[in-house]
């Protein structure tokens, strides 16, 4: 008897031992499913999410004319945060050049107009194109043009990551990523210390006045400067204006009206403000500056713009006379030719890898090859 219930309570603990592996094996089966059940929804929502951005691509890619060249007027130069290249055309739109993709955006798209002064990029990736009848922002899908908010307060701040602006405004625009607000600059007694009456330039998308603004930079110490028609030159710190009133940044003896369009800091802290009269240094100490005298050029007076490059140099260009290095000590000449025509520089620009782009009137775009510049093609 004994021996028969030993058998019947080893055959019991045999069949709970079958019965045990069994319901492992279920369960084991029922993660195996879940498993693949998770893992075909992740993907499935992966997917989703790759053909969105497919989409969205393919959205981006809808909009604007595939091209082959660009226009010889272009004005302004980008390269943005993807780096994709955008050129500017004085009257055309806006090229976006993606690899050797090339494609046109016009009023057509959404683009307010189709004359360009300026491309910016905010800490989004949204790209902004400054023309003389408004700002338009790119989302990278659609085009829109930013509202104006004229400010009772004059709502001067200076944050980092602020957009400035200067066309069809009175006098500028800074955008805080919400809000494009119209800002006017301290006025001063311009004929008491320029010696005559001034007046401003009757440029398209610029205010006829002296405050008219033409250039706009940040030095290395994240101060702004804005550069006027006729009225000089403006350093502002956040909290207060260093104005530089100087007859050279106004109207000439002659009656021309050169503009201040660009301001840059050299290696030894001297600002250069459109010109090669003068270089300014700047006293910290009671908010003064020195003038002092440059290297004169009787041919040579006035840049258009300028830059100060990685390696520390200025680069500066003048309409018809070429490019100008500045290394600390002497100025040297780069000539700009389109066989024996002078091409004519409106801008330049330094891209990601230290590369110059120069902006002309009358042949496209030329890039650095060097210490020389060649005009830039697509490659078929």
């Amino acid at each position: 008897m004994k021996y028969a219930t030993s058998c019947s309570c080893e055959t019991l603990a045999g069949n709970f031992k079958t019965e045990l592996n069994k319901t492992e094996m279920i369960i084991n089966s029922i993660k195996i499913i879940l498993l693949i059940f998770v893992s075909s929804v992740f993907h499935s929502c992966n997917g989703q999410v790759k053909s969105e951005h497919k989409k969205t691509e393919t959205e981006t890619i809808a909009i604007g004319k595939v091209v082959s060249e660009l226009d010889n007027q272009i004005w302004k130069i980008f390269q943005d945060s993807k780096g994709k290249y955008w050129y500017g055309s004085n009257g055309k739109g806006i090229y976006y050049l993606d690899g050797n993709k090339l494609k046109l955006f016009t009023t057509i798209d959404g683009l307010v107009s189709n004359t360009i002064r300026g491309i910016q990029e905010d800490i989004k990736g949204n790209i902004y194109i400054e023309t003389p009848n408004g700002i338009s922002r790119f989302d990278g899908i659609e085009f829109s043009t930013l509202k104006v908010i004229t400010s009772p307060n004059n709502q001067w701040r200076l944050e980092p990551n602020d957009l400035w602006f200067g066309y069809n405004a009175y006098d500028l625009y800074r955008y805080d990523g919400d809000s494009l607000f119209e800002l006017k600059l301290p006025r001063k007694d311009l004929t008491k210390a320029f010696g005559i009456e001034t007046e401003g330039v009757p440029f398209k998308g610029l205010n006829n006045t002296p405050y008219a603004v033409f250039g706009i930079n940040k030095d290395k110490g994240g101060n702004i400067w804005f550069g006027t028609a006729t009225a000089g030159a403006f350093r502002y710190d956040g909290n207060s204006f260093l104005w530089f009133g100087e007859k050279e940044l106004s109207t000439l003896p002659d009656g021309r009206v050169p503009g201040v369009r660009s301001m840059i800091q050299d290696k030894d802290g001297y600002y250069w403000l459109s010109n090669f009269i003068s270089k300014y240094k700047i006293e910290p100490n009671n908010l003064q500056y020195e003038k002092i005298k440059v290297i004169e050029k009787k041919e040579l007076k006035y840049f258009n713009s300028g830059i100060k490059h990685e390696d520390g140099n200025l680069w500066m260009i003048t309409y018809g006379n070429g490019v100008w290095k500045y290394d600390g000590k002497m100025l040297t000449n780069i000539e700009v030719k389109k066989g024996t025509e002078n091409v004519l520089l409106v801008s330049i620009y330094q891209d990601k890898k230290g590369t110059i782009w120069l902006g002309t009137d009358n042949d496209g775009v030329y890039k650095q090859n060097g210490d020389k510049f060649e005009k830039f093609k697509l490659e078929k």
